[in-house]
């Protein structure tokens, strides 16, 4: 089976901000992080970027923490 995203939720789609908002609770959820980092990139056609600021988000600032120490 083969799913698809809606149009509105691709980049710039009318829902990509809500979209995007509710990452963050899809990170904090057990699995495996490379495989939810895939469907991010992947399915969600997120950027790199995005990622990032969801699991920061997700960590409450525990990677730009990390980062830095």
């Amino acid at each position: 089976m083969n799913k698809t995203i809606k149009a509105e939720y691709l980049p710039g789609g009318a829902k990509r901000e809500e979209l995007l908002n509710q990452v963050p609770d899809y990170l904090k959820t057990p699995g495996l992080q490379a495989n939810k980092h895939m469907f991010c990139i992947d399915i969600l056609k997120m950027t790199e970027t995005e990622y990032l600021e969801a699991l920061n988000k997700a960590t409450n600032g525990g990677v730009v923490e990390a980062a830095w120490n």
